[in-house]
């Protein structure tokens, strides 16, 4: 039987965001390991269209050329024809799975955000922009794992807005040199970003505070998300309790530096993957509620995202 020449392109697609995954998604790309073919192939499809949005915004020589390019985007997804090869791999896995296209395009208005600057006001505005940017990502994760309760998706929600929330306590120095500050305003006061390139005595205080309470806002998203993790297929269910123990390292490595990000970015290292992978397979192994699906989401914790979070499946 000979291979289609959509086909062709559909294989060159894969392959091409396997090699996005294994060289800008390290930590991601050695959780997909523990996938079977099918979940790892679309999981890669979807983490290359996830990486095209941000690089469009983020390596554009001028913001309104980067809106033009994300626009575009946004018109493919609309009209279902696609003129680069990552929106046409999350084409077709809308054709595949059923995957709705409304989080791509909120994960759409997230990163548009990110081109004007970035002056978070409080918590609510934190949390759903975490929601656009990452929770999307979960509920299409979703589709691609074929998980179809409903009751999953809240979990879904939370734990990329976890990982979200521990990107954002790890890029603070970085994110303030492309001129966005995170941290709420409600937090830090009004601090504008290049302030925080090279903090003062006063705010590193408030950094360092600021952090801390970031990362345990962080922890309250991941112990949501690690609950609903009985709602995915086993081994899906293993690989993205790894994927979450990786993230959630890194927080650890922030703690262990005093919450200071400012000047430095955590990292964690092969080793400490491999320790986190062993722990994952320890628990699901042997922890009953991984294997349960009788969590009950904990409502409160959508309060800043009703807005958003509409008709996501």
């Amino acid at each position: 039987m000979s291979i289609s020449a959509l086909d062709l392109v559909q294989h060159r697609t894969v392959d091409a965001a396997r090699a996005v995954l294994r060289s800008q998604g390290r930590t991601f790309h050695f959780a997909s390991q523990l996938l079977g073919r099918r979940h790892a192939e679309r999981a890669a499809l979807l983490y290359g269209f996830c990486r095209h949005v941000d690089n469009l915004a983020d390596e554009a020589c001028d913001p309104a050329v980067a809106m033009v390019s994300l626009e575009a985007v946004r018109r493919s997804l609309r009209t279902g024809h696609a003129d680069d090869p990552w929106t046409e791999g999350l084409l077709s896995l809308r054709g595949s799975t059923g995957m709705s296209l409304e989080p791509a395009l909120a994960l759409l208005d997230g990163v548009q955000g990110d081109l004007s600057p970035v002056r978070l006001p409080d918590e609510a505005s934190l949390l759903r922009y975490a929601y656009q940017v990452a929770g999307t990502v979960g509920v299409m994760m979703c589709a691609v794992l074929d998980v179809r309760d409903p009751r999953a998706r809240p979990f879904a929600i939370d734990l990329g807005i976890a990982m979200q929330l521990t990107n954002i306590a790890r890029d603070i120095g970085e994110d303030a040199r492309m001129g966005r500050r995170y941290l709420p305003a409600s937090w830090i006061g009004e601090v504008p970003p290049a302030d925080i390139v090279v903090p003062s005595p006063a705010l590193q205080i408030r950094l360092r505070a600021a952090t801390k309470h970031l990362l345990a806002l962080a922890e309250r998203y991941y112990a949501s998300g690690e609950a609903g993790l009985a709602f995915l297929p086993p081994r899906a269910r293993l690989a993205i309790l790894a994927a979450a123990r990786m993230y959630r390292a890194i927080g650890g490595q922030i703690a262990a530096g005093d919450f200071q990000s400012w000047d430095r970015r955590a990292v964690v290292g092969a080793v400490a993957k491999a320790r986190c992978t062993a722990q994952a397979a320890l628990l699901f192994a042997f922890a009953p509620r991984m294997h349960r699906r009788h969590a009950l989401h904990e409502a409160g914790l959508h309060d800043a995202l009703n807005r958003f979070a509409r008709s996501d499946g």
